[in-house]
Formats: structure tokens, C-alpha cells, sequence
């Protein structure tokens, strides 16, 4: 068929998928004319009253970036939602598109990047984790007198349940999860900054670091965060955690719970319902490793 939108799937080694369009001129030809027409009903051409201006005129005054963007912006997610149902995909996060060629007359090829999420094989966790119990209570000289010795706290247990999960169960966190998790936490710093009245140059001076540096402590940081969710995630699963239905409603705070979110927009309360319900059965996994010692 001359107007099908092919796509080609390529996974890479850092846990990506590539997913590659060939977009017909004829499908590109045709959505730019729809777009064209779009932006027409409310454009404002001198000469002409609002929205009656030829379709001639209202392509000299938009931008051919902007026509382009927007015409991808209908074409691109249903041309996403074949290629994930063709090649029974199950992305983890929206991609994001690449523009690589655009000639005029000739198909075009856009570029997404996206990634499903990866196995988690935990092996032997529980006796790693009762392992590695055993050898934080073991007498050393450097604890001091064998009668000094104390029992872990419950914090200290979770970092150990942590440390030891992370360092014994092996998995492949993909590079766009690592890149739009950091993202998230550096732009949460510099809304944070911005309302302390901060520059990122004076934070980054007081903690001796450069922005490189920053941003790769938050990488490093955002690749154990997510191991770690899906990590316990798995053992939830495994170990068929339920949460009280009472116990997420009290999280969720129900009579507190405003209608809007804080930019206006209608929250999904059973959305958070649900990501609250997952935040618990981390947690009680979490609960059931501490356990073990």
C-alpha cells in the first residue's frame, strides 16, 4: 500500500528500543493541507476577516517548523500504535521522536526511542539478603568489645535489605529510563533553587561540583531508584503482597484530596489510587526483607 507507514524495531545494547518510521509524502502532504486548514479557522490575515483568509496566505505567516511539529504531532501516534500491536511491544514510556530526513517529495523517516521494562531474574534474594544479616552481627575488632556489640536498627536493616538487593540481583535498567528520571530530579532541584532565589552556578559552588558532575550523581542515583522499585515490585509479586484497601485510602488522605491538581487539571483518583496500591506492596516486600533479620 503507497500511503502504509512502515516502522523497523532495533533494540540496543543500553536497553532501548529504536523504532524507525518511513512516512509516505503523500500522508505527510495530506496531514500538512489538514493542518494548514486547522490553523486557518483561527488565524488573523490582514484584509481578511478572521478565519476566511485563503489557505495560500495562512501558509506565508505560520512557520514551517510549526506546521511540520504539528502534522507529526496526528500522524506519529497512530503510527506508534501500530507498530507496538505489529510487533507485540510493551513500552514502558511514550518515546521520543527524532526527525532524521524531511526532503520535500520524498518519504520521510522519524525516529522514536522508547523501552519496555526490563526482566528481573532475583535469584537466591533471601538468602543473600539472611546472608548479608549474618555478616553486619559478625564480631570485629573495629565494633568495638564483643559485649558493646548492638543490635541493627530498623533502619540499618533496610539499608542492608538495600545495598544487598542492588549489589546481588542483576538487572539492565534502560538508558531512557535513567535519562528521563535524572531530568526529573534536576528539574525539581532548580524548582527548588528558583524559589530559595538560587542560581544552579552558586548551588553547584557550594557543593564543589560541575554540572556534569551533578547530573551524573543524579544518573547513578535514578539507575538504583528504579532497580530498586522493580526489584521489590517482583518480590510483591512473588510473595503475593495485598495491601488494605483502608490502607490506601488512608495514604491517599480522601477527605483532603483536592479535585484539581496544582495546575488545574483534573486529577485521576483512581490513578493515584493505583500508584499508591504499588508504593504499599513496595513497601510491604521491603517490610518482609527486614524480617529476615
Amino acid at each position: 500500500m503507497p500511503d502504509k507507514i512502515t516502522s523497523v524495531i532495533a533494540r540496543e545494547t543500553d536497553g532501548n528500543i529504536q523504532i524507525t518510521f518511513t512516512v509516505p509524502f503523500s500522508v505527510i502532504r495530506k496531514e500538512e493541507d489538514e493542518t494548514l486548514k486547522e490553523f486557518a479557522k483561527d488565524a488573523e490575515i490582514p484584509g481578511f476577516r478572521k478565519g476566511m483568509a485563503p489557505i495560500a496566505k495562512v501558509a506565508e505567516k505560520i512557520p514551517q517548523s510549526k506546521i511540520v511539529e504539528h502534522s507529526l504531532g496526528h500522524i506519529l501516534p497512530k503510527a506508534l500504535s501500530e507498530a507496538v500491536t505489529e510487533n507485540n511491544l510493551k513500552i514502558a514510556v511514550y518515546p521520543k521522536f527524532e526527525l532524521i530526513s524531511a526532503e520535500e517529495g520524498k518519504d520521510w523517516q522519524v525516529r522514536g526511542i522508547t523501552c519496555e521494562l526490563p526482566e528481573v531474574n532475583l535469584g537466591d534474594y533471601k538468602k543473600a539478603v539472611q546472608g548479608a544479616f549474618r555478616a553486619s552481627t559478625l564480631w570485629t575488632p573495629d565494633k568495638g568489645k564483643p559485649e558493646e556489640k548492638k543490635e541493627l536498627s530498623a533502619e540499618q536493616k533496610e539499608q542492608v535489605v538495600i545495598k544487598t538487593l542492588l549489589e546481588n540481583v542483576k538487572i539492565t535498567i534502560p538508558a531512557i529510563l535513567i535519562e528521563e528520571e535524572a531530568d526529573s530530579r534536576l528539574s525539581n532541584l532548580l524548582s527548588r533553587l528558583e524559589k530559595l532565589g538560587l542560581a544552579l552556578e552558586t548551588y553547584l559552588s557550594s557543593i564543589g561540583k560541575k554540572a556534569d558532575d551533578l547530573r551524573a550523581d543524579y544518573a547513578n542515583q535514578a539507575k538504583d531508584a528504579i532497580a530498586l522499585d522493580l526489584i521489590l515490585t517482583k518480590i510483591a509479586q512473588e510473595k503475593d503482597i495485598k495491601v488494605d484497601p483502608k490502607d490506601v485510602d488512608s495514604a491517599m488522605g480522601v477527605a483532603q484530596v483536592s479535585k484539581t491538581s496544582e495546575n488545574g487539571t483534573p486529577e485521576d483518583p483512581e490513578g493515584r489510587k493505583r500508584l499508591l496500591e504499588s508504593i504499599l506492596k513496595r513497601r510491604g516486600a521491603l517490610d518482609f526483607l527486614i524480617k529476615l533479620g
